[in-house]
């Protein structure tokens, strides 16, 4: 408490000094500022009237001397005709200055402009002659922040002065709040009531001791209890003092090939070697909590240990559970990646439309150029479209949907469909679609089967070269089996690739996949399609000299 009310004294001296010093800075600097405008207005509103009248000749070299501001005059096309700092000869061309510019069409333009290796800014405003000519008058002034600097001593003092006084009074407030409470009997609360604010708190404790007291009794009459519904729970439990086991269940006795025997009144180690069970009884000894997740006899197991405190607070034992969570971590471990690479693959075309429409949007684009963003907005919208498809399919795919409609489907009309869909592609693309084979008749579902083939004859196309060729083969093969196989003669498949082509969102050669739309859901649509039917997939393939996909259905209809 002593040191929060230190903590948050110190933090509102601080906020008090620092603020007041920054708002003085920034009101005293727009009062500068506002009042330097003005000043440079009026000089120049003075200088064109001056030079409106008596012309040119009357800037001098000598008018520099007389005025702090900086003056310049320049003709309709930009060139500087006189300085008073520089000569204007050597001055370059100031036909791009926002204030010359619209003092040549507006009458009057002004501009504010930070030096870019000093904290100060320029206020240019400048006006234009009768003759068609510009003058240009400027002054320097600081920057809120140089103005800042010179103030950093005396906000540190300020700063120095204030926080010693405030360590002084909160050190002795907080000395005289804290010590009462110090003193507090927590074990008989209620029999010295310091503050009438803690009225509530002491009462509470009262209340925790009564039933703590009392939870004590009911756990004395329940062990016997205790003992009989921990022997026939799924879950390991192991109940320690500080030095030795007091109690086993069945289940722990499984998991680490012991008995009741070996390890009641014997010490922890009996029960298990594992560095990681060793180390969470000794962290649940010193008093803390552990919680962590250890390897055994090759499953996953979440290890839980807590204290057992008796008395004053006093650590008396552990009790350790372990629940067996295989199943649950690698669903968890799915279920992340998957929620990762989701949420990497949607990310992508929707930063594209988003930028492609407030371009759009903020009038950045010529109006010649507005079919081709839409053009662009509509890919990727298409993509996305396609993404969220594949994903919806896998995700009815690992659901092994009971409503899909299992019938009778011939494989050789499915190559076909495929065939006139993806057609114009190939055509375009420069690559021959071909089907050899026979009809063959299986049990499946007429949707699956042909996202299976279509994904792998898209993915023959894409990764191919002009000129190249993708065939399908429908054949029987012995038992009245069918196998569906799918062979190009493309870029292949290097030996590190090939076991995780399969896996949702993988992809061999990103850059490719993003310019061919891919969404790397494709061949994994196949797999859970092949899981589906009870299918086995090959794949032999060699990096520049093609990939042959083959999937073998083991339950045909015979049809």
């Amino acid at each position: 408490m002593k040191r929060k009310i230190f903590k948050n004294a110190s933090l509102l001296v601080v906020l008090a000094v620092v603020f007041t010093f920054v708002a003085m800075n920034i009101i005293m600097y727009e009062k500068t500022l506002s009042e330097m405008k003005t000043s440079v207005r009026t000089e120049c509103r003075y200088m064109k009237s001056v030079l409106d009248q008596l012309g040119e000749t009357y800037l001098t070299s000598e008018i520099g001397d007389i005025t702090p501001s900086r003056l310049t005059l320049i003709n309709q096309e930009g060139k500087v005709l006189f300085e008073t700092m520089e000569p204007a000869d050597m001055m370059t061309d100031h036909g791009d200055r926002p204030e010359f510019r619209d003092a040549l069409e507006y009458g009057t333009g002004s501009d504010l402009r930070s030096s870019r290796t000093f904290n100060e800014q320029v206020y240019y405003y400048a006006m234009r002659l009768e003759d068609g000519n510009v003058i240009r008058v400027a002054r320097n002034t600081d920057t809120v922040l140089r103005s800042m600097e010179t103030g950093f001593l005396l906000i540190v003092g300020l700063l120095g002065i204030f926080g010693t006084l405030a360590v002084i009074l909160v050190n002795k407030t907080a000395k005289r709040l804290i010590e009462p409470i110090n003193r507090l009997n927590l074990e008989q609360p209620l029999e010295s009531v310091v503050y009438e604010e803690l009225s509530p708190l002491l009462l509470r404790i009262d209340q925790q001791n009564k039933q703590i007291r009392e939870q004590m009794m009911r756990q004395k009459q329940n062990q016997e209890e205790y003992l009989a519904i921990t022997e026939y729970m799924k879950d390991g439990l192991v109940v320690t003092n500080r030095k030795v086991v007091l109690s086993i269940n069945r289940a722990a006795q499984k998991l680490f090939d012991v008995t009741q025997e070996e390890c009641v009144n014997h010490d922890i180690i009996t029960v298990s070697r594992n560095e990681e069970v060793k180390a969470a009884f000794e962290a649940a000894l010193s008093g803390e909590g552990d919680e962590r997740v250890v390897d055994i006899q090759g499953r996953t197991y979440q290890l839980l240990a807590n204290p057992v405190r008796a008395g004053k607070a006093k650590v008396t034992g552990v009790v350790i559970l372990i629940l067996d969570i295989t199943e649950k971590q690698q669903a968890e471990n799915m279920r992340r990646e998957f929620s990762a690479n989701v949420s990497h693959e949607l990310k992508t075309p929707l930063m594209s439309i988003s930028g492609y429409a407030e371009i759009i949007e903020n009038g950045l684009v010529k109006s010649g150029d507005i079919q081709n963003f839409a053009g662009r907005i509509h890919d990727e919208a298409s993509r996305l479209t396609t993404l969220v498809e594949d994903i919806i399919k896998l995700s009815r795919l690992d659901e092994n949907d009971d409503h899909l409609p299992m019938e009778e489907v011939d494989l050789l009309d499915v190559a076909q469909d495929v065939e006139s869909r993806l057609g114009l592609k190939a055509e375009e693309a420069n690559i021959q679609l071909k089907i050899q084979g026979e009809t063959a008749v299986i049990t499946g579902v007429y949707q699956v089967l042909y996202e299976m083939i279509y994904n792998l004859c898209d993915n023959a196309i894409k990764y191919n070269s002009p000129g190249g060729f993708v065939c399908i083969f429908i054949e029987k093969s012995p038992g009245g089996r069918v196998e569906v196989k799918v062979q190009d003669d493309g870029i292949g498949i290097t030996n590190e690739d090939q076991g995780r082509i399969f896996e949702r969102f993988y992809r061999v050669d990103k850059s490719h996949s993003r310019e061919t739309g891919g969404t790397g859901l494709g061949l994994s649509i196949v797999k859970h399609g092949a899981i589906l039917h009870d299918a086995k997939i090959t794949l032999e393939s060699a990096l520049g000299r093609g990939t042959t996909i083959s999937i073998l259905f083991q339950d045909a209809s015979g049809g």
